[in-house]
């Protein structure tokens, strides 16, 4: 058995095709090879990327047949192995038992109002008629409610110093130079690193502290590390330390939302007539269907991450080719997102496409699909909904330039290449 044809250049090449500019490079393969296609990356492997919705439900729906596999390097030393992102099944479906309750039911709804007090807070500190950027501003309410999801709404020395060291990680994770030598050296790099190290080793001191505390102290709260530290396992084990920790440094670290709003609000703004309705229903009171939309077109056309990543466990005919088992498959994101055949002028921002029709389970995927599906995809888009509500309740948003603004990488997903640069002035 033989992977699908793909570019036949030099592996290091390559991985400087998928490293520094990786959408145009599945934008040309996909272009010569078609919805099936095979990347030979230096230092990532053979990955045999999947364009075709038919194949992309094959692999979703695969159950034990597929493992996991990640996309992105920086995360494994980040996250750690024993993260629900990196199990594998059953252990995996046994840690997704045990975290659902945080991010579903009554909690949510709770959070919701803590959503919207920590955005309006936010908002106060933002300056009146001068240019800043909103990522930053973004990436400060995430972080905030992240923070009071995981370890409650308390204030104390421990868990604002907990803030800094976050800080101070995201700002080491998403520095170019750092994301070039992961390029150039590959994902040992960053177990090798003492910068890396520097930064991740007191986050890890602070989470594990807090859980510690509330251990012997009995302290238990209705807050995330709460809910996993009282969760048991059916033999009635509590889960370890270093699964605690892992799975906390998931929830805590920088992920895609920030991003994603901040992608939502440069769409808007290059888009006028959009950003009026968005506006319009918020002081009119409207449902919220439109948002609604408007976030499922923002994740449609500026996904966190351009592919998913798994492995076959066992042989599985894709595209017309026999896989054998072991082989590294990767549903593309971005290339099913952008596809004509599925969107119409798919690469205009047109949320209207939204209210019409739910999307399609297997046409968008900006959460993954089947069993591993992100767990916090739910929470993530009502969060993005009460951000954008106060924002449009607060201030009126201009964009500094007419340009759109382009995708730039960083650490987990692609930022606006100005952050977002904006001007803000009271309504």
């Amino acid at each position: 058995m033989s992977l699908p044809p793909g570019p036949r250049m030099p592996r290091a090449l390559q991985a400087i095709g998928w490293t520094q500019r990786p959408l145009p490079f599945l934008e040309r393969c996909q272009q010569r090879y078609g919805d099936i296609f095979t990347l030979r990356i230096l230092h990532w492997g053979d990955w045999v990327l999947l364009a075709d919705p038919d194949d992309v439900k094959k692999v979703f729906t695969a159950g034990s047949a597929v493992g996991v596999d990640i996309a992105n390097p920086m995360l494994g030393p980040v996250l750690g192995p024993r993260s629900v992102m990196l199990l594998e099944e059953p252990d995996h479906m046994t840690r997704r038992k045990l975290m659902l309750p945080a991010f579903h039911g009554k909690g949510i709804e709770t959070d919701g109002e803590m959503m919207t007090e920590v955005a309006r807070r936010e908002i106060g500190r933002w300056p009146v008629g001068e240019p800043f950027e909103l990522w930053p501003r973004m990436q400060a309410i995430t972080q905030e409610v992240v923070m009071r999801a995981v370890f409650g709404p308390r204030e104390d020395e421990h868990l604002g110093r907990l803030r800094e060291l976050l800080r101070g990680l995201t700002v080491w994770m998403n520095d170019p130079r750092n994301l070039t030598l992961l390029a150039t050296f590959g994902p040992r790099w960053v177990v090798r690193s003492r910068q890396f190290r520097r930064a991740m080793g007191p986050v890890e001191h602070a989470v594990l502290d807090e859980v510690r505390r509330r251990r012997a102290a009995g302290e238990l709260r209705e807050d995330v590390v709460s809910t996993l530290v009282a969760a048991r396992y059916e033999d009635g084990s509590p889960m370890s330390e270093r699964e605690l920790r892992d799975e906390l440094l998931t929830l805590l670290t920088d992920g895609p939302t920030s991003t994603s709003l901040a992608w939502t609000f440069e769409r808007l703004l290059r888009n006028p007539d959009k950003l009026a309705r968005a506006e319009a229903e918020v002081r009119d009171g409207g449902d919220g269907s439109y948002l609604d939309a408007v976030i499922k077109e923002t994740l449609r056309v500026r996904p966190p991450v351009p592919v998913v990543v798994r492995r076959l466990l066992e042989p599985m005919r894709l595209g017309g080719h026999d896989l054998p088992a072991g082989t590294t498959v990767a549903p593309c994101i971005h290339l099913i997102h952008r596809d004509e055949r599925i969107y119409p002028d798919a690469k205009s921002f047109v949320p209207e496409r939204f209210l019409d029709r739910q999307p399609g389970t297997y046409t968008w995927i900006p959460f993954g699909g089947g069993t591993r599906r992100c767990l916090a995809a739910s929470y993530a888009e009502m969060e993005m909904k009460r951000v954008l509500r106060t924002v449009f309740s607060e201030v009126s948003l201009r964009p500094v330039e007419s340009r759109a603004e382009r995708m730039r990488k960083s650490a987990i997903s692609f930022s606006p290449d100005r952050s977002g640069l904006v001007i803000a002035e009271p309504w």
